[in-house]
This record gives C-alpha cells, structure tokens and sequence, in this order.
C-alpha cells in the first residue's frame, strides 16, 4: 500500500480513537507504533517506542515542567493573587470597567510567575469574580474577564505552551520563553481595550465602583506587586542575560516562591504534597503527550505526509500569509473540540514543517501557535478555562460565561495580526539574548 495512503488512514483512526474517548497520548503513539511496524518491522515500531519514551523522561531539560507548576502552586498559596488584585484596585477601580482591568492586570502579573492558564483563572476566579459581582457587574462580563484573563499564563512566560511547542520542535525553550513577554503585554492591553469598548457601548455592564483612591494609598499598594517582580526578573532576567539556562530559572524560582510561602506562613503540610503531586501528574501527562507525538511524527515521516503537503503548499504559488491565516483559522476550529496540548501533539508534526518550508521563524510560529491554543480556552464547547470558571460562579450558565469570554477572541486575532506584520514584537528579545 502506498505509504500516503497508510499515514491517511492513520490519522483517520487516530481521529476515531479520540472521539471515542481514549488518552490522547496512548492513542498517538499506539497509531505511530502501528504505522511503523506496518511500514517497515515490528523492531523498528519498539524500537522508537523505547527510544522516545526514555528519551523523554529522562531528559535533563525537562526538568523544567515540575519546576513551573511547583513556581504556579506556591505562588497561590503564598497568596499573591490576591495582593496584585488589590493593588491593581487602588490603581485602576475609577476607569470604566475598572474592576474587569484590575482583574485583567492581575491575570497578567500572575502569569509571569506561573505556567498554568487553568491554575490562573481558578486562583483569580475565586478573588475577582465574587468581587465584581458585588459591585453589579453583568454575569457574563465579570466571568468572561477572568476566563479570558487566565489564558494570559500560557502565553507569558514562564509558559508550559512554550515548553510543550519547544519540546515538540527541537526549539529553544529559553528563546520561546523571552519570546512571550511582549505579546503578552500587547495581549493583555488588547483584552483591557475590550473591556473599555463594551462598558463605553453598555455602562450597565460594569456600573462605576464608588469610593476614592489617594496617590498615597495607590504608592503603598505597590508594595503588593514586589513579590512577583522580584520573582520575574530573577527567572526571566536571568534566562535572558545568558547567567542561567531555563532549567536553572526554574528551580530559582520555585526556590523563591517557597521561601515567600514560608515566610508568611502558609504552607501546610497537606498544601506542600498536594503541590508536589500536582507537579508530577502534569510532568507525566505532558511528557507522555510529547512522546506520544514524536512517535506518530515518526509515522508520518515515513508516510511522506509532511513533505508532501510541504511540496504541495510551495508549488500553490500563494502567499504564505494566506496558507498562515488558513493555520490560523483551523486551530480555531480545532480549539472548540480539543484542549491546547492535544490541538500541538496532532497538528505540529504537519505543520511545523510547512512553516519553516514558508520561511516563517519558528520562535515566531510558536508565539503564534500559543496564542491559537489561548484561544482555544475559551472558546466552546471544550473552553477548559470557562469549565474552570464555572466551577466557581456556580450560579452563572456556562453558556453565560462563554459569551462572556468570546469578545476577547478578537483581541487574540488582533495580536496574531499585529505580530504577523511586525514580527520583531516576538523576536526583537529572543535577538537580544546573550546565550
């Protein structure tokens, strides 16, 4: 049988597989194995079986992925979500939506020190929405915000997004990383102005918050941001001046955040294990994930899938901005039935090789392919970050907060847009890196 033809009907019971519910990461390699021992012998299927999965957890830079998690875990319990919220309060409650901003602010902040977007919108969930409900801010707005707000974490470093794409594509996770910063801000400026364009369209959304600020208090409330600051340039300065590799920054920062726990006195015992277990179920579950992907990439390399579509694409004579857009629009397509991490493990190993045959830097695709996954969080039927919220607001309808979430669907297009006609916003830091 013609080797296109194998990796087609691969790729068509990987799809049956998954619909009828099996892991992703199983079913990828259970597939990727199979086509293997079809297309050439059952040694070579166990051979990249074994190979892959070694080579995977035992590889010293993924060490990263639990340093992350535990840096997120930490962070919440140190309660930090909560200083940046109130200080953010005291800086922005007079603006129209004041309150959404804050939120939207403090998601961000919160997201330089930790690399769950779910992890986010749960520790900011139970602050902000409660908080905005009570100043009458419209439902689907005040759960929206947060929802929205949350994904900020897979884009600003430090990112599990950009560790997973890194790991999947052979590329710097340390440049991906640095790459994030300015998109993320750009992003998170982007959901503030959606946040302003709808309470100046509907002022009912979020009635003004009484009460004034003196300058004084707006000073003293800074005192509540130096916890993360503290924690973002010692990782992230650290990774960019070459001093530390992002192993390294990890573990820093882990360091840091359980000190500032210690220090305030919140860790327990039950939160300290509960931390570690959480790291080491996520660690697993994404390394099985990328390897999964690399053996069913294995597959479809000796298929000649990717190099076909790779040749097809050049020979269209189309502008790579429009094969981009049609990547662009598929991943939000994919976004409403798959979570981001499955959405990377299927579509990278086609994918990737079509934009680096375009001639797309692929520190720019993966800044790209992370915003597509951000989308995917709150977009319907499969929004993690809304199903998060809901948990939360439990008297706000899901189908509420999803409507709720999706205005802010156009600013992650915006910024895609944005970034596709000055790529420099994503690589101007990665150029300036001294390692």
């Amino acid at each position: 049988m013609d080797p296109i033809i194998v990796g087609l009907l691969g790729s068509v019971v990987l799809i049956i597989l998954l619909f009828i519910g099996l892991p992703i990461a199983f079913v990828t390699m259970f597939v990727g194995f199979s086509g293997i021992v079809y297309l050439t012998s059952m040694e070579a299927g166990l051979t990249a079986v074994a190979k892959t999965v070694y080579e995977y957890s035992s590889n010293y830079p993924f060490t990263i992925i639990p340093l992350f998690i535990l840096m997120g875990s930490f962070a919440g319990q140190a309660g930090i979500t909560q200083e940046l919220y109130q200080t953010f309060d005291k800086w922005f409650r007079k603006l129209p939506g004041g309150l959404g901003i804050t939120t939207v602010a403090a998601c961000a902040c919160f997201g330089a020190i930790s690399g769950s977007s779910v992890a986010a919108a749960a520790a900011m969930g139970r602050i902000a929405v409660p908080e905005m409900r009570r100043f009458n801010y419209a439902p689907k707005l005040a759960t929206g915000i947060v929802a929205a707000g949350g994904t900020l974490s897979f884009l600003i470093p430090p990112s599990l997004g950009f560790v997973f794409y890194g790991m999947l594509t052979e590329q710097s996770i340390g440049k991906l990383l640095i790459s994030g910063i300015f998109p993320g801000i750009v992003l998170s400026l982007g959901f503030i102005i959606i946040i302003l364009v709808q309470v100046k369209i509907n002022p009912s959304l979020a009635p003004r918050t009484p009460g004034e600020v003196s300058w004084k208090e707006k000073v003293l409330a800074l005192s509540g941001v130096w916890e993360t600051l503290l924690v973002f340039l010692m990782v992230m300065g650290g990774i960019f001046l070459g001093f530390i590799t992002p192993n390294e920054a990890g573990a820093i920062g882990a360091t840091a955040l359980f000190i500032i726990v210690l220090l305030k006195r919140r860790l327990t015992l039950n939160s300290f294990f509960a931390s570690l277990s959480e790291a080491v179920r996520i660690s697993c579950m994404i390394i099985l994930l990328a390897a999964g992907a690399t053996v069913f990439s294995y597959f479809l390399a000796l298929s000649t899938i990717p190099a076909s579509v790779s040749t097809w694409m050049a020979e269209l004579h189309v502008s790579r901005y429009l094969v981009l857009a049609v990547i662009c629009f598929i991943y939000l397509i994919l976004g409403c039935f798959l979570d981001s991490l499955s959405m990377m493990v299927l579509t990278l190993p086609v994918i990737f090789p079509i934009i680096t045959t375009l001639g797309f830097d692929p520190i720019y695709f993966g800044v790209v392919c992370v915003i597509m996954m951000e989308a995917g969080l709150i977009t319907p039927p499969v929004g993690l970050n809304v199903y998060t919220i809901a948990g939360i607001a439990k008297d706000v309808p899901m189908e509420e907060i999803f409507r709720g979430a999706i205005p802010f669907l156009l600013a992650m297009i915006g910024v895609t847009v944005l970034i596709t006609i000055f790529p420099k916003i994503a690589l101007f830091l990665p150029e300036l890196m001294l390692k």
